[in-house]
């Protein structure tokens, strides 16, 4: 893959996840919408989105927007939306467009320069092709970020988290951790799995597992999003990867 980009000056956290449908974009918002109750100048960029179109209010950047609390324009945190529920280098080509790394970060820079630090989210896994010779962990490598992997609690995560993680540190990206994520109500009651999964996760790669984030209602808004967060998710790892970006270590 191609790694022969110019590195950014982009300082923040890529939220990636074991798969699609995980909660990245809640956890990515309630992250940025924490920090930014904390006072600092965080924002959200959702590269590339596909599956709804933009007004909607179904999009990734619509909701991360909303969940954050950031008034910002869908279009500039999100420059490249399209309609087709595929995965984003299959949805541009059918909408005319050769997307490239070059050409995501480019469109991102906005937001580089107008944030200390930004909250990136994801498309589905590392794994999922972003352009025609580039994976989502080509990305992440190329943004010179740490990233944070969203996992489901349940029956399955194991697997998927750990070979999430092991692709990532093939393209030498630090992981600060991972986040549990109840992504079905009814989950918790009937999967006994889920009171082993967090501590199996951390002998078996190494990484902590800054906490459990509950199933939310769909009506979930950043005021009740962020005491849930803060009382759930372990902040620290996130603070302190930020602190030696924004400081330039």
């Amino acid at each position: 893959m191609n790694k022969s980009i110019a590195q950014t000056n982009l300082s923040g956290l890529f939220v990636t996840g074991t798969d699609t449908g995980v909660g990245k974009t809640i956890v990515a918002a309630a992250i940025a919408a924490s920090l930014r109750a904390e006072g600092l100048n965080v924002g959200v960029w959702k590269p590339v989105q596909s599956g709804e179109k933009i007004g909607s209010g179904l999009t990734d950047a619509e909701r991360l927007l909303h969940l954050a609390g950031i008034e910002d324009r869908p279009e500039v945190v999100a420059p490249f939306t399209f309609e087709a529920p595929v995965t984003p280098m299959l949805a541009a080509k059918q909408s005319g467009v050769t997307l490239t790394l070059s050409e995501l970060i480019t469109a991102g820079e906005p937001l580089i320069d107008r944030y200390q630090a930004l909250i990136v989210e994801g498309a589905g896994g590392v794994a999922v092709p972003l352009t025609e010779d580039a994976f989502v962990a080509d990305f992440i490598y190329q943004l010179r970020l740490p990233a944070l992997i969203v996992a489901r609690s349940g029956l399955g995560t194991i697997n998927h988290t750990l070979l999430t993680a092991s692709y990532l540190k093939q393209f030498g990206v630090r992981i600060i951790g991972v986040i549990m994520n109840d992504i079905d109500n009814a989950e918790k009651i009937s999967d006994p799995s889920i009171a082993n999964n967090a501590e199996l996760i951390e002998r078996y790669s190494g990484l902590k597992v800054l906490g459990r984030l509950p199933h939310l209602p769909n009506e979930v808004d950043s005021e009740t999003l962020i005491p849930i967060f803060r009382k759930r998710i372990d902040l620290a790892p996130i603070r302190e990867a930020l602190a030696v970006q924004t400081m330039g270590g």
